[in-house]
């Protein structure tokens, strides 16, 4: 006999009680947990998995950051000046293809450099060159010289390191293997707190956290695909949680692909990610017939924004040159001292059977990065009281339609902070007080589809290159096979966070007609500033399905 609703009950194993909960212990989590405490508040953060795990650790290019230490060589721009905010921000715009809020925009670039001297404070160690400053290379869109490093190519691991040493060593409480189910809610809607399961025990023990703020910080979602360079962890669970809440999302269609993760044949799950910084040192894309698979597709040629890039190498492999149709070649056979500037790469590749050195590395295009996410403002504010969001998780507006390379680590230690910052005034001022939240007892129960036929159906239906047809094959593929399920353990969370963005997105990516950015239909395959050079929104209705919103930017053409 099917159990009912009512047989779904959750006890409450324990209950605690914080200023605010952060979730997610990557770059922006412990920003804004670090930043919160030093403010004087009451803080817990809350991970799924170690708190040295997660997305930011995989980075391997760098911080974008304009910075101000008289350097005049590498710091030049392609017009022969001297870089500049305004050549940072003029790149950022550029790569976003017309969606970027150009108020965030600067915002975020502005602080590049006080943000890397608050982690250099901290004890973070970025690479130095032969003056005895920092070095810096160049990544796709950049037209400078502006990505400081660490590691050669290990910044995001020492970017993780530096925010878990000084967590510890300022006492941060982490709650570590437990994931956020539900917000806690008032009778009018407002977050105070936060449902966690944890995710190292069976069965999951249930626990509550009531906080007066919930700053999400739970990274994107590149496990709605079958290929990306993301963790196990990136499965959209604070997308979810935050749309069931009330809360709005936005540009849920433009995913980032990656153009360059290592290529194995049936690859599943995390791919090594090729940083692109390998491309700005020189090295070049060709096929399998050893033509160049960049050259006049774009000024910048291999250095073009990620999107243009990933879509190029998508069109080249559709004719399968020298009989290849699933991976083109990155050739950085002429870098000098190859070992030493990419370390990680050159053990991962050599793991492979591969030598970057004296051979062509074989690299495919995969899910990177969501540029869309929970809409908040300059602050990590959403439009629910009481629930903030930071990262990857958010939609602030400095994507756009597509990343500029290496701006989502300056993301993440500039809105974390400030975020923190929203918190900690929402609090003093009443904003955010202390209301008694709800706590139902019966374990959420949500829509799940089988997790690898989701990854084959937005693999294959809404990747790089996407029509209405496909979209609609997608979309009712998904209807008629879910299952609700309760949400009483991590993988049903994970599997139901899934479902809901992979519908969110579906829906979004065929309302736009056009193609922009990331987004490329391959039945509209032109942009349409006119009727598209704006935002959509997303909200969840009453019965819980994604539909359409106003959208956030008015046509501007």
């Amino acid at each position: 006999m099917t159990p009912s609703v009512s047989d779904y009950k959750s006890k409450t194993e324990w209950e605690a009680e914080a200023d605010v909960v952060v979730v997610g212990s990557g770059v922006a989590g412990l920003t804004a947990a670090l930043r919160a405490a030093e403010l004087g508040l009451r803080v817990l953060v809350v991970t799924k998995g170690r708190v040295t795990d997660g997305n930011t650790r995989w980075a391997q290019g760098g911080v974008a950051a304009v910075l101000d230490d008289g350097r005049t060589d590498h710091g030049r721009n392609d017009a022969g000046s001297i870089d500049s905010i305004d050549a940072h921000v003029a790149d950022t715009l550029r790569a976003g293809a017309g969606l970027c809020d150009p108020d965030v925009v600067r915002t975020v670039v502005a602080s590049g450099a006080a943000a890397v001297k608050r982690l250099r404070r901290w004890g973070a160690r970025f690479d130095i060159d032969d003056e005895g400053r920092l070095a810096r290379t160049r990544e796709g869109g950049h037209s400078a010289f502006r990505v400081i490093h660490a590691g050669g190519d290990a910044t995001g691991a020492e970017v993780q390191r530096c925010l878990v040493a000084t967590a510890r060593r300022e006492g941060l409480t982490v709650l570590e293997q437990h994931i956020a189910v539900a917000a806690l809610t008032t009778e009018t809607g407002a977050v105070r707190g936060v449902r966690v399961l944890a995710t190292d025990v069976e069965p999951a023990a249930s626990g509550i956290v009531r906080a007066g703020a919930v700053v999400l910080a739970t990274g994107g979602h590149g496990q709605l695909y079958q290929a990306t360079s993301n963790p196990e962890l990136a499965t959209g669970d604070g997308l979810a949680l935050a749309l069931r809440a009330g809360a709005s999302a936005a540009d849920l269609e433009f995913v980032q692909f990656h153009p360059t993760v290592l290529y194995t044949p049936g690859a599943r799950g995390r791919c090594p990610l090729i940083t692109e910084a390998v491309r700005g040192e020189g090295a070049v894309l060709v096929d399998a017939a050893g033509k160049p698979v960049m050259r006049g597709v774009h000024p910048l040629e291999d250095l073009a924004p990620r999107d243009v890039v990933s879509a190029a190498i998508a069109r080249r492999l559709a004719s399968a040159p020298g009989g290849v149709a699933d991976h083109v070649f990155l050739d950085a056979t002429g870098i000098p001292d190859f070992a030493r500037r990419f370390p990680t790469v050159l053990a991962t590749c050599v793991a492979a059977g591969v030598d970057p050195r004296r051979e062509p590395i074989p690299v495919a295009p995969a899910a990177h990065f969501a540029c869309g996410g929970v809409v908040t403002d300059t602050h990590g504010r959403t439009d629910v009281t009481g629930l903030y969001a930071v990262g990857e998780v958010a939609r602030t507006g400095l994507h756009g339609a597509n990343r500029l390379a290496s701006n989502s680590l300056l993301e993440g230690l500039v809105l974390g902070r400030r975020a923190a910052e929203a918190v900690a005034a929402d609090l003093a001022s009443g904003e955010s007080a202390a209301a008694v939240a709800e706590c139902d007892p019966s374990v959420p129960i949500a829509p799940v589809a089988e997790r690898s036929s989701l990854q084959r159906l937005l693999s294959r239906y809404a990747g790089i290159g996407r029509d209405a047809e496909g979209l609609a094959v997608a979309g009712s593929a998904l209807d008629v096979s879910t299952t609700d399920v309760p949400l009483w353990t991590s993988k049903a969370v994970e599997d139901a966070a899934l479902t809901l963005v992979a519908r969110a997105l579906l829906v979004a990516a065929a309302a736009r007609t056009e193609s922009r950015g990331c987004h490329v239909r391959t039945d509209h395959p032109d942009r349409d500033d006119r009727g598209w050079r704006r935002s959509q929104t997303i909200r969840l209705n009453p019965s819980g399905q994604p539909v359409l919103a106003d959208p956030i930017l008015e046509d501007v053409a």
